[in-house]
């Protein structure tokens, strides 16, 4: 087993003392870049910026709404007197019952065709609901009030009773094409 050892840490050996006198070899550029460096003036530091005091800055709000309230940007209501008084007193009847088709906006609602039964002229609507509601001439469709005043065989005309963002109601008219 000694003869095994003494080869290897013969060779061991020898490789440690090339390995040192190849390192000894390559400091001669890191010394002249060390003293070209030396010989150079030393840098100029910044100096620090002055510090500028804080400034107290004191909020009152007692003037002001609480942020933390809900703040009701609706209209108050006019009384019975101004409404009878103000502009062309155009109003929806928000006392008649609501109709199935009223629950819908206009552009979701698709005209399928028209059925006559009796002498009588049905429309029908597709809902999105997937519900199919009949419906005639005085029928309310959409959420703006609409009501059918026309009803033939390629559109349903009606007309829509809309605010005008002043408080009062104006009349727009609208109509639904078949859709095949």
């Amino acid at each position: 087993m000694s003869l095994y050892k003494t080869p290897f840490r013969l060779t061991l050996s020898i490789i440690a003392l090339l390995g040192l006198n190849a390192c000894e070899q390559g400091l001669g550029d890191l010394q002249l870049f060390v003293d070209q460096t030396k010989a150079k003036p030393p840098g100029r530091v910044e100096p620090i910026p002055p510090f500028v005091p804080y400034q107290n800055f004191e909020y009152t709000s007692q003037n002001l709404r609480d942020p933390f309230k809900l703040v009701d940007f609706r209209r108050p209501e006019p009384e019975d007197e101004a409404l009878i008084a103000s502009g062309t007193g155009l109003r929806p009847d928000i006392d008649r019952v609501r109709e199935p088709l009223e629950d819908f906006p206009l552009d979701t609602l698709r005209f399928k065709g028209t059925v006559t039964k009796n002498g009588t002229k049905w429309g029908l609507i597709f809902a999105p609901d997937n519900t199919v509601h009949r419906v005639l001439e005085n029928n309310y469709l959409g959420q703006n009030h609409g009501r059918i005043i026309a009803l033939s065989d390629v559109e349903i005309q009606l007309t829509e009773i809309v605010p005008d963002g002043l408080g009062n109601y104006i009349e727009r008219s609208a109509a639904i094409a078949l859709i095949e």
